[in-house]
């Protein structure tokens, strides 16, 4: 993969810490190459290193930090040990919340030869990306869900700042989108009532697109590995599969071989999972409502390609919901 310079203040920070760091692997690290890939998005410090086992054997590792608490959670709680199955997050050689008097989640993991999966398309992606998600649902799901910290969304607010955003920012057909918005609005009350009455009794990964699915077996082939899981929460297997799906909104010929919530439907069943009669209707909702919403956030979802897609998607969803 192509590496880049890690940022100035995390590799300070990173070097400040790197003794400690040492010290708390108990010599089994060796000496970490720092790095900044080029789909990283967030703050942490990565770098690779070789860690020696306890019988002499070397591995490949990468170290990561700081994290969110929520990452070292589930990392830890994804290692299924005993499973002759390898996990569906990287192996985890150490990790820790703190690094002597400093107050930062660490993990020592294993390098991951293949992937991302974003930075060169292939028909299968989606379907190995579904089927890795999957399995993180259920074995997420041995672990007690606080349905009450599903996330719930103002869906009102923001549709008001997408159409505040669209006269501001005058995208490509600025009309239209506030006619397709005007009548979506309309329909939005029982769209969202039917949204929040959705199950949300088992664990999402939150983030799931290409640049968190790697693998151990090959970039074309074999089971995919997910990264990145500070954005576990509880929710409904659809959201993980819509959020997959709208990432490719703008490249349509790639969901021709695999649309993931279908796909996510399939792999569920096979593993034993529910999937309830109706999840092509909260599908349909949930691409409404982040199609209509994506304006608001212009800085992350503002490519003019990816508002045309989602501007398609809004004329599927006035269509489907009339106005009340």
């Amino acid at each position: 993969m192509t590496l880049v310079p890690s940022g100035p203040g995390t590799r300070q920070l990173a070097d400040t810490l790197l003794p400690h760091l040492y010290r708390a692997c108990n010599g089994h690290l060796g000496d970490v190459n720092w790095f900044r890939t080029d789909w990283q998005r967030g703050g942490a410090a990565t770098g690779r290193a070789v860690w020696k086992t306890e019988s002499g054997e070397e591995r490949k590792v990468m170290v990561k930090f700081p994290i969110r608490a929520r990452e070292l959670l589930w990392m830890r709680r994804l290692q299924q040990p005993g499973d002759t199955q390898p996990p569906v997050v990287p192996h985890l050689y150490a990790s820790g919340s703190s690094l002597e008097s400093y107050d930062l989640a660490w993990i020592v993991i294993e390098w991951l030869p293949y992937g991302p999966l974003g930075k060169r398309w292939h028909k299968d992606h989606v379907r190995r990306t579904v089927d890795a998600a999957t399995r993180l649902h259920k074995a997420a799901d041995l672990f007690p869900v606080e349905s009450e910290m599903a996330r719930r969304e103002d869906w009102k607010q923001l549709l008001e700042s997408s159409l505040e955003s669209i006269s501001r920012n005058h995208i490509d057909q600025e009309e239209h989108w506030i006619t397709l918005l005007q009548k979506l609005k309309s329909a939005l009350p029982s769209m969202v009532e039917t949204w929040r009455s959705r199950e949300t009794d088992h664990w999402i990964h939150g983030d799931l697109h290409l640049a968190n699915a790697l693998s151990r077996v090959g970039a074309e082939q074999g089971e995919v590995t997910l990264i990145d899981l500070a954005e576990i929460r509880p929710g409904h297997w659809v959201e993980d599969a819509v959020f997959l799906e709208r990432r490719l909104w703008a490249r349509p010929e790639r969901l021709e071989d695999a649309r993931p919530v279908a796909t996510m439907a399939e792999s569920r069943r096979r593993l034993g999972l529910p999937t309830e009669s109706k999840y092509e209707d909260l599908a349909a909702i949930r691409r409404a409502l982040m199609a209509a919403t994506a304006p608001a956030f212009m800085k992350s979802e503002g490519h003019p390609r990816y508002l045309k897609a989602c501007r398609d998607q809004l004329e599927i969803a006035v269509d489907r919901f009339p106005n009340d």
